[in-house]
């Protein structure tokens, strides 16, 4: 059941694993919404379907290809962005978090991202870009996905060691609890796999990789899945800080630049991040 009123503060996670821009900017913005949705019949989910909705009509604005669409289509990337936050948010105020809300929140996500670089891709060859502009679509949006992949990994392994925002998993393969899930999350678990479990899996390999063998030795998880500044570090490669991204250069028209701090910044960045874990990090665990 909700609160009697409504807290901000229990309807964010925690401050050390989460996003910049999602601390100081969208969490508070989104923050107003929910005060406001708090006492409605709104749900969660309906929430999450309306920033799919905004996504998808980014999408339909980055097809056009011109200047004032494109700037459109930035507003809308935040206005997605915004009621991404406040979904989360409200299903934790009004304690009314699923299963089925939370795959269906990363599918709209994964679906939004598909449908906005195919219109970019789509849209900068009819306007004369090369052949290689939807190779660099393509590039950018596996970039994202992984980078927001590996973003979740380290944030939810943080909050578990915490028993906060224990309802999302690291690994989300489907477990013999699962197995009792009603059709309607079972069908978005089993779409949620196929989009998303190749990339869970990937990044589990990227942490044993960064850690130099395949888990953290008996007690020293806390230190390992519990250091601030290597969350905060991977916090940079949350879905807020990169649609932030996207949003500051469509406002400014300069997609070309977008796609570059993609693949270029956005995953240099990563490669830092990658490069902090096994070259700080597992080291001060084997001092220790």
């Amino acid at each position: 059941m909700a609160d009697t009123e409504y807290s901000y503060g229990s309807s964010v996670k925690s401050g050390a694993s989460d996003e910049l821009i999602n601390t100081y900017v969208l969490r508070p913005a989104a923050g107003v919404l929910v005060k406001v949705l708090y006492r409605t019949p709104v749900t969660p989910n309906q929430v999450t379907l309306a920033a799919t909705a905004a996504g998808f009509l980014a999408a339909a604005l980055y097809g056009t290809g011109t200047p004032h669409a494109t700037l459109a289509a930035g507003l809308c990337v935040t206005l997605k962005d915004l009621l991404d936050s406040a979904d989360g948010q409200l299903a934790r105020a009004k304690g009314m978090f699923s299963r089925a809300g939370r795959f269906l929140d990363s599918i709209g996500d994964f679906a939004v991202n598909l449908a906005v670089f195919a219109a970019i891709a789509a849209a900068m060859v009819r306007h004369g870009a090369g052949a290689e502009a939807p190779v660099l679509c393509i590039l950018a949006f596996l970039g994202i996905s992984l980078r927001v992949s590996y973003h979740v990994f380290y944030q939810t392994s943080f909050l578990h060691l915490r028993n906060a925002y224990t309802g999302n998993r690291t690994s989300e393969e489907i477990s013999e609890e699962d197995r009792g899930e009603d059709p309607l999350t079972a069908g978005l678990h089993r779409t949620f796999l196929l989009l998303y479990g190749w990339q869970d899996r990937l990044i589990a390999r990227i942490d044993a990789f960064s850690l130099g063998h395949a888990s953290p030795a008996q007690g020293r998880a806390e230190r390992w899945y519990g250091d601030v500044t290597g969350v905060r570090l991977s916090g940079f490669l949350g879905l807020g800080t990169e649609l932030f991204l996207l949003t500051a250069c469509s406002v400014a028209d300069a997609l070309d630049l977008y796609l570059l701090l993609n693949i270029a910044g956005m995953n240099l960045l990563w490669a830092c991040c990658v490069g902090y874990r096994r070259g700080v990090l597992r080291r001060r665990l084997g001092r220790g």
